[in-house]
């Protein structure tokens, strides 16, 4: 996948009970995000920091004349904040007409999940956390890809008040 694109590869077959998924890394863990919910990926750019915030907002971003909020996502779940690198990404991500960046440390690929295959997530940390996560995928390889459910994620009290109303 490239930067501010999400074509369907072609190699992924597509099947009625497949979900597409924006894959990416944070913290050593692979997450994903339905690609329906994922406006574009960018570079990191300059952040603005801003005053009177917690720390898991990394400040704002200016993306074509709108102002959008980047979130640290591993700062807002608890893991030690995401440091700048050539590979880190900002995903922009929308749901219920809200838009906010998601700092990633880098970006893998764009999956198809039979959604069959997408369990109950286990216990994870706290329950507040553990709400934001639909589901757990095994992959091929045997790892895990944590499935994040952004609907919640948005609508959480920590990050409803920085998702911004439009853009």
């Amino acid at each position: 996948m490239s930067d501010g694109s999400h074509a369907t590869p072609a190699h992924a077959p597509t099947r009625a009970q497949d979900v597409w998924l924006v894959c990416f890394w944070l913290g050593g863990q692979q997450f994903g995000v339905k690609i329906d919910q994922v406006k574009e990926t960018i570079v990191l750019r300059p952040v603005t920091r801003v005053f009177l915030v917690p720390p898991w907002v990394a400040g704002i971003i200016n993306l074509r004349g709108d102002v959008v909020a980047v979130v640290d996502l591993a700062a807002f779940f608890g893991l030690p904040p995401a440091e700048a690198t050539p590979d880190s990404r900002v995903v922009i991500a929308r749901s219920g007409g809200r838009t906010a960046g998601l700092l990633v440390d880098r970006l893998s690929e764009v999956r198809a999940v039979d959604l069959d295959k997408i369990a109950p997530a286990p216990p994870l940390g706290s329950p507040e956390n553990a709400a934001l996560v639909a589901g757990v995928v095994t992959l091929d390889d045997g790892a895990p890809l944590v499935v994040l459910d952004l609907v919640k994620l948005f609508d959480s009290e920590r990050l409803r008040q920085f998702a911004r109303k439009g853009a």
